[in-house]
């Protein structure tokens, strides 16, 4: 039996990254690692993996979605493709 065969039935809960908003899973016996916050979810591998996609809809880390809110609120990109 190989270990893609055995069900994986770790309990996690989920963590999300202190400043850029990313989600993980981590087994609850274990401390979150530095830097990782508990989420408030816990439970079974795919229900865990369930409620990451169904929360985390914009995979882009928060610095990076502030600094392109800001371009665009400075008007960047308006002369794109006018030269």
């Amino acid at each position: 039996m190989s270990r893609e065969d055995t069900e994986d039935t770790t309990i996690y809960k989920k963590v999300v990254v202190n400043h850029e908003e990313q989600y993980s899973i981590w087994p609850a016996d274990r401390e979150n690692a530095l830097g990782w916050n508990d989420a408030g979810k816990s439970g079974p591998n795919a229900e865990c993996l369930a409620y990451i996609q169904e929360v985390w809809t914009d995979r882009r880390p928060l610095s990076l979605r502030k600094k392109m809110e800001e371009f665009e609120r400075e008007g960047g990109g308006d002369d794109v493709g006018n030269g």
